[in-house]
């Protein structure tokens, strides 16, 4: 990334988001064709349901499952550019996640009703845990901690840092939410038939997807040189 992390007792949400951006950059060619294909599939299935509720709730718990595990991928990804290791390909990406792949999806079925649920009761509660929360992909893959603990050692890790940890969560998500946004009302400009129209949808979700795993990994880090729990170093 080409400069080191800031060692201080600060967490600042524009160096983060530097990082994340840098990151996004550096490994464009890894994030977007893994992105494009889980998400293509889910597209699909997307046009398959079509207005039926049962099938659309089935897509829906099924795209936050394909999310869950593209997250674990992306972190994966930054892991071993942080460890000096180098980007594994596709394929050993999703290998890598896979003897964490049912504590990952558990963690981020559990952790998108609780913020669901949260944000429904008066905003504040879903904000505060989607703070806590922010880190457990990172936690899961990396450490390899049980479902339980790894909400608990997130809640920690974040400690003491909620406020920009918060700014820096809802700044990328802004901008995720920004991004699919102008693709999907370009793609529903241009489109002419469904099948268009699922691509291009695909398209805006693959552009956003990355950011967010990005944004728990590059947090993850930083809190841990925060915490004195590891070395500052670059996210090469």
């Amino acid at each position: 990334m080409g400069r080191r992390m800031d060692t201080g007792r600060k967490l600042i949400v524009g160096e983060a988001l530097g990082d994340v951006f840098a990151l996004y950059r550096r490994h464009f060619g890894v994030l977007i064709p893994i992105a494009f294909w889980l998400f293509l599939a889910v597209s699909v299935l997307a046009g398959i349901a079509g207005t039926s509720f049962g099938l659309t709730l089935v897509v829906g718990v099924l795209a936050l499952a394909v999310g869950t595990l593209y997250q674990g991928m992306v972190v994966r990804l930054v892991d071993e550019t942080h460890s000096g290791r180098g980007a594994s390909s596709i394929g050993e990406l999703i290998a890598s996640v896979g003897p964490v792949l049912t504590t990952l999806v558990a963690a981020g079925l559990v952790a998108a009703a609780g913020i669901v649920l949260g944000l429904a009761f008066f905003i504040v509660p879903g904000c505060i845990l989607m703070t806590i929360w922010a880190v457990i992909a990172p936690v899961v893959v990396i450490e390899r901690r049980a479902l339980t603990d790894a909400f608990d050692r997130s809640r920690e890790l974040v400690r003491n840092f909620g406020w920009p940890v918060f700014g820096t969560v809802i700044s990328a998500k802004l901008i995720a939410a920004l991004v699919t946004i102008v693709l999907v009302e370009l793609g529903g400009a241009i489109a002419d038939g469904p099948i268009l129209r699922i691509v291009l949808v695909a398209l805006a979700a693959t552009f956003a997807a990355p950011i967010e795993g990005l944004v728990a990994a590059v947090l993850y880090y930083r809190l841990l040189v925060l915490k004195n729990e590891a070395p500052a170093s670059v996210l090469e």
